[in-house]
């Protein structure tokens, strides 16, 4: 991120089994950047990972349904669509590194440039150049 990018309001979550290996996967191989993360040993409490263009993500370890809540979102099944501008360095970037590709880079009918992977905990990741249609005002 710029440091004129606004903070993320908006933060998709997820878990996994092993979320350090995630978060080296995502930070090592894919390029979202490490900010923070929390916990001992194999444990992550709490991270949050920003994808330097803006946005970001957080994630933790599994842990047990939060009576409270009754929320704890099951490693593998998350997903998300993540605007990039050079789409075929990154599936480089991400195939060199034997990432699952479950599509090939591709053009679509609406001018965008994507590709999806699916990470080592089964989450399903999408990769493009459409930023979304403009906020209206």
């Amino acid at each position: 991120m710029s440091p004129t990018s606004p903070t993320p309001q908006v933060w998709p979550t997820l878990r996994a089994h092993d979320a350090r290996a995630l978060i080296r996967f995502l930070v090592d191989v894919v390029g979202f950047h490490e900010t923070v993360v929390y916990g001992d040993g194999d444990r992550v409490d709490h991270a949050e990972l920003a994808w330097p263009p803006g946005g970001g993500v957080m994630l933790g370890s599994m842990r047990e349904v939060d009576p409270a809540t009754q929320w704890s979102p099951q490693p593998g099944t998350f997903g998300a669509y993540v605007v990039a501008d050079d789409i075929d360095a990154i599936h480089a970037r991400v195939a060199a590194a034997g990432a699952e590709i479950t599509r090939a880079p591709h053009d679509t009918d609406y001018g965008s440039r994507d590709f999806a992977l699916r990470d080592p905990e089964g989450n399903h990741w999408s990769f493009g150049t459409y930023p979304g249609a403009p906020v209206g005002e």
